[in-house]
């Protein structure tokens, strides 16, 4: 008599039952690292791209963020004739998320913008066409830095690389200190969408210990 070896209905229930359990454990944390990866890729695409914008500027137009006046010298036409820029607004009240007004939620809680730029006052909002979007105080102006005497006046601002779509979180140090170094320095396991930035001259900087790790970490 011949013997027929085989799984049972529970054996195999119970296995897919063990199969979806561990899926759903991993799941969100396997989405978040390659949603994290993404951001991190957007956001160094984003500040290099108007890194190499006001190069370009300099080298065809002989004028830098330090030169700037806010007229005859503003930074959303330096942007837009070096850049794909495909709308801009000035202010908030066009900037929506779905039906929701846009703001970005940071590690104190929730107000529009960082380091000194709120983009319900007189910002200037430039969407690129790659869906990143960058957002400073539209009278920016003057924005130097002399290492020689110690006089400076860099400008502010952030980019979103995620557009007006969520999460619209400022990126944080998930450990370490702001201010530690060493292993004791930020670090950033999942980056988020927002991204602090200081300019001057022809140069431009994260503007946080955060936006820092997860441009030159690893």
């Amino acid at each position: 008599m011949t013997k027929h070896y085989g799984f049972t209905l529970a054996e195999v229930l119970i296995t897919l039952g063990i199969i979806g359990v561990v899926a759903a454990m991993t799941m969100p944390t396997l989405m978040n690292s390659t949603q994290g990866a993404q951001y991190k890729a957007a956001y160094k695409k984003a500040l290099s791209a108007l890194s190499q914008a006001v190069v370009l500027n300099v080298a065809l137009e002989d004028y830098n963020f330090a030169d700037l006046d806010g007229e005859n010298y503003n930074l959303t036409d330096m942007l837009s004739s070096r850049m794909n820029v495909v709308r801009s607004e000035v202010g908030a009240s066009n900037i929506k998320n779905g039906d929701k007004d846009y703001t970005v939620t940071t590690t104190t809680g929730t107000r529009e913008g960082t380091a000194g730029v709120d983009i319900e006052q007189a910002n200037t909002t430039l969407f690129f066409n790659d869906g990143i979007m960058f957002s400073f105080p539209t009278d920016s102006a003057n924005c130097s830095k002399d290492d020689t005497t110690g006089s400076t006046t860099p400008c502010y601002g952030f980019i979103d690389v995620n557009g007006v779509k969520a999460p619209n979180k400022m990126v944080k140090c998930d450990s370490g200190t702001v201010d530690g170094t060493g292993a004791n320095a930020c670090q950033v396991k999942n980056p988020t969408d927002v991204y602090p930035v200081v300019f001057y001259d022809q140069t431009m900087l994260p503007n946080s210990p955060a936006a820092r790790a997860v441009l030159y970490g690893k």
